[in-house]
């Protein structure tokens, strides 16, 4: 019979394409990985991969059964964290996936609000790019993910908790802080963003669009401590969330909020996990933990500003 680890060398061959880095990402030899796929197709009597000099494509046979597979990973390892959870509570180690967007100043207030609430619980956080992380979640190598919208996978479940503010600040001593800003007054003027794996960048770079204003390429900050930073300094405006700019990790300093007319943006943050977990109970309940923290906060910031 196939074998769980076969699969997943499959699996981590599809993402990547390439034997090298799925044989590194696997923790194996190149060989070892090379042979036990090959293993797999004999197993299976049918072609998985057309191979190259260059890497691996898979097969249309090859793409259904990775499909699958990706599916039965996702399962045991459900499984396994069921294994260790008490009937009567949330407890063992979970690890979630978010971005350097939300992660290092969502989550402390989050974790903290969650262990009061469910002790036994463990979080394993890991930041990476949204796009990578979502594709994690999928091969099962994340539980549960907290990131912007869009997230795209019919094989999760995507849980909306909340809208968070964007605002488009400057420098404390820039002229457009001084009074109301007309939206004509930002055509021409720098803005930064992060680089272009983010869902901040486009953003930016839409609103830089309708507004004819300059999106950097020279100065793409690499978190939103970069950007802030950047500005302060003031190389530019930028587009930063809400709740960054209320928390301790990020704040205010040197920089002004601009009172921009007419301005609504905004982006949508969600919970995901891959659908039929086993685990989505548990899921479901921490999704309702997050909301309340974030929405909390949100709201204590529109008391303060009132």
């Amino acid at each position: 019979m196939p074998t769980l680890r076969q699969f997943e060398y499959l699996v981590t061959l599809a993402d990547t394409g390439s034997f090298a880095q799925a044989a590194r990402l696997a923790h194996v030899s190149q060989p070892t990985l090379s042979q036990q796929v090959k293993a797999l197709e004999d197993r299976l009597g049918v072609k998985l991969l057309e191979r190259s000099t260059t890497g691996a494509v898979l097969t249309p046979a090859g793409r259904s059964i990775v499909a699958k597979a990706r599916g039965v990973l996702g399962e045991v390892r459900d499984i396994e964290a069921l294994a260790k959870s008490a009937a009567n509570g949330l407890t063992g180690t979970l690890r979630l996936g978010t971005t350097p967007t939300l992660g290092p100043y969502v989550l402390s207030p989050i974790i903290a609000e969650l262990h009061r609430a469910a002790p036994g619980l463990k979080l394993y956080v890991r930041e990476g790019i949204p796009d990578d992380q979502a594709l994690a979640l999928s091969r099962g190598d994340l539980d549960l993910l907290l990131g912007p919208l869009p997230i795209a996978g019919d094989d999760l479940v995507i849980e909306p908790l909340f809208r968070e503010p964007l605002h488009l600040v400057g420098a404390v001593d820039s002229e457009l802080a001084a009074n109301a800003v007309d939206p004509v007054a930002l055509a021409g003027r720098t803005l930064l963003s992060l680089d272009t794996r983010h869902h901040l960048h486009r953003q930016a770079k839409d609103f830089a669009t309708a507004h004819a204003m300059v999106l950097s390429r020279d100065y793409e900050g690499t978190s939103l401590d970069s950007l802030h930073q950047m500005v302060a300094s003031g190389l530019g405006l930028t587009m930063l969330p809400k709740l960054y700019l209320r928390s301790d990790v990020g704040g205010t300093a040197g920089l002004a909020i601009l009172d921009v007319a007419g301005w609504k943006m905004h982006r949508s943050v969600a919970l995901v996990w891959r659908r039929g977990s086993s685990m989505e109970l548990a899921y479901r309940l921490i999704a309702d933990h997050v909301q309340r923290a974030a929405h909390r906060i949100l709201e204590l910031g529109v008391q303060e500003e009132g």
